[in-house]
């Protein structure tokens, strides 16, 4: 119990990590929806990037947008995963960059999949400018950065 209870103590952290990824992007989507202000792109950073509102009812890159019930039980079996890698990494010793990544990756995918259930899509607002076509296409939100964040630090920590 007392193993348990040290753990639990050095390891909370990174469940706050993941929640506050979640509550954070939430928070933002749910203004992006709610206001008008998104209604047409608008340009910031020097027009560097673009914020717009998107309704993403695909995956990544709109992939799968026709078979929306399909990514809805993949997104939500990836994230179980995650959820469980996560669960058993916090019951060792160590290893905070793979911690900390999984953290990433669970608020973010937290995040998308609870749009894909309650909303029916994932609510995009970012796109960059960079003159590159493919790139300049891409949509994105906070929890697809902490989803990328996470990804590269669990490579970095595995």
């Amino acid at each position: 119990l007392m193993k348990l209870q040290e753990t639990i103590r050095s390891n909370h952290k990174f469940a706050g990590i993941a929640a506050a990824i979640f509550l954070l992007d939430e928070g933002v989507k749910n203004h992006v929806e709610e206001s008008d202000f998104f209604d047409a792109p608008k340009p910031v950073l020097g027009g560097r990037a673009v914020l717009s509102r998107y309704h993403n009812r695909g995956a990544f890159l709109n992939l799968g947008e026709k078979k929306s019930a399909l990514v809805r039980a993949l997104s939500v079996g990836l994230t179980l995963a995650v959820l469980i890698l996560f669960l058993i990494s916090l019951g060792q010793k160590g290893n905070g960059l793979l911690k900390t990544g999984l953290a990433f990756l669970l608020g973010g995918a937290f995040s998308n999949t609870y749009d894909r259930l309650s909303r029916k899509y994932v609510v995009d607002y970012v796109s960059l400018r960079t003159g590159i076509g493919a790139v300049d296409r891409v949509v994105f939100n906070f929890a697809d950065l902490c989803i990328l964040i996470g990804a590269l630090c669990v490579a970095a920590g595995a």
